[in-house]
């Protein structure tokens, strides 16, 4: 086995990914869809569970660990306005340019157009969000150990940064204190590296469950869809993020996506940015050269509310509705759905076919029928997981690329490593 371990990570994951769909596909066409689904589910499928909990293992105390570690690594508290400013207006930025190419993909391919709605069994969906009152009081935790308990990320940053915060405040006396939360980040990067190592098995086992149970002939109702999707998503990853690191930062954009290979094939193979967090991280500071003060704070925030990919994804999903059910759209309507996406996009869970329920709040803004609603995500839910690989895998690029943008503006870019071969 000593030549498997001699591949770099990335080509073991990719090894895994291929033969992962081999599999599903040729265990489903012996034994048949349902018995290859079944067989699947109980001997292989719980290698990726168990390598999807080793990650969220990790999420909670590496969001805290590294965060107060990143701003302790400021050395001032004030540097965390300018840096929380700049990440939340290129996160807004780059959404809007995802809600855009989704908008055009969906208008220039016209999934929608003569899509087969019959026998979908409907599922129903709430349209009800709450409101961005409730969400930004969501964001203070009442029992910080019960926000760190239920994984709730955006308390944890809040209070993560204000026990940062402190610790400089405090400063001598609260030295020992930020040392342990720096040699714990430190302790929690290297169980992640550990973690990593059962990827491509995890990846293997997760990807074989998706082929088996889903096969090509489910694709194909739905084809010009998935087509749209990918193409939109490539497009984003390559303009918009394209445009970001290789015209505003002046760095290779080659070696920028070679650096999140790991990161890229986790998120396909998981589609859940919570879940590539810990990967997303390491790859950031080893490869980028992002220092922890801003890979610490940027990333994680970045897995909760950036999210390019599912924006264009429900956009294009919103446009693929109207055109099935032969709704018409006005200009106003193409902004609000751009709006509304945007919007809930932010409040999207970072696990899988979250995004697929929001759905029904973005049709609200051209008032399609609940029933209507109700068969739309009937007919997707079977297929989202397909495309949901692909979206998570660009939320996670443009973590990183924002990431990086902020590293260079605050001067925590070190473009030696940025530049240097990646280790992969």
């Amino acid at each position: 086995m000593g030549w498997w371990f001699g591949l770099k990570l990335w080509q073991r994951v990719l090894i895994g990914l291929v033969a992962g769909v081999a599999f599903g596909l040729t265990v489903s066409k012996v034994m048949g869809q349902d018995a290859a689904t079944l067989w699947i589910s109980t001997w292989v499928q719980p290698v990726g569970t168990a390598f999807i909990r080793l990650i969220q293992m990790l999420i909670v105390p590496l969001i805290f660990t590294t965060l107060v570690s990143g701003v302790i690594a400021m050395g001032k508290p004030s540097k965390l306005g300018t840096l929380g400013l700049k990440t939340i207006a290129l996160y807004l930025v780059t959404t809007l340019f995802a809600n855009i190419i989704g908008l055009t993909f969906g208008t220039i391919f016209r999934p929608g157009v003569g899509a087969d709605l019959g026998n979908v069994e409907a599922v129903p969906v709430s349209t009800e969000a709450p409101s961005i009152i409730d969400r930004l009081l969501e964001v203070i935790p009442t029992n910080p150990i019960a926000a760190l308990a239920d994984g709730n990320v955006l308390a944890i940053i809040f209070f993560s940064v204000f026990v940062g915060v402190a610790i400089l405040a405090t400063g001598k006396s609260g030295k020992p204190v930020g040392d342990l939360f720096n040699s714990a980040a430190d302790v929690v990067l290297k169980i992640t590296h550990y973690v990593m190592e059962v990827a491509p098995y995890g990846v293997f086992a997760l990807v074989s469950y998706t082929a088996a149970s889903q096969g090509l002939e489910s694709l194909q109702s739905v084809l010009v869809l998935i087509v749209a999707v990918y193409l939109g998503l490539i497009t984003h990853a390559l303009i918009t993020y394209g445009f970001l690191i290789r015209v505003v930062l002046n760095l290779p954009l080659t070696r920028f996506f070679r650096g999140l290979t790991d990161p890229i094939a986790v998120a396909f193979s998981t589609a859940s940015s919570s879940a590539t967090l810990p990967v997303t991280i390491a790859a950031a500071e080893d490869n980028l050269g992002i220092k922890k003060s801003v890979a610490g704070s940027v990333l994680p925030l970045g897995a909760t509310i950036n999210m390019d990919g599912t924006a264009l994804y429900l956009g294009i999903l919103a446009l693929f509705t109207a055109q099935a059910f032969g709704y018409d759209l006005t200009f106003m309507n193409y902004v609000m759905i751009a709006v509304t996406a945007a919007v809930v996009s932010i409040g999207a869970a970072g696990i899988p076919s979250a995004s697929l329920f929001l759905l029904a709040i973005v049709l609200q803004t051209f008032d399609v029928s609940p029933e209507h609603i109700a068969i739309i995500v009937g007919f997707i839910l079977p297929v989202d997981r397909i495309m949901d690989m692909a979206r998570t895998a660009v939320n996670v690029t443009g973590d990183a690329a924002v990431a990086t943008a902020v590293a260079k503006w605050e001067g925590e870019l070190d473009e030696d490593v940025f530049r240097a071969p990646a280790k992969v």
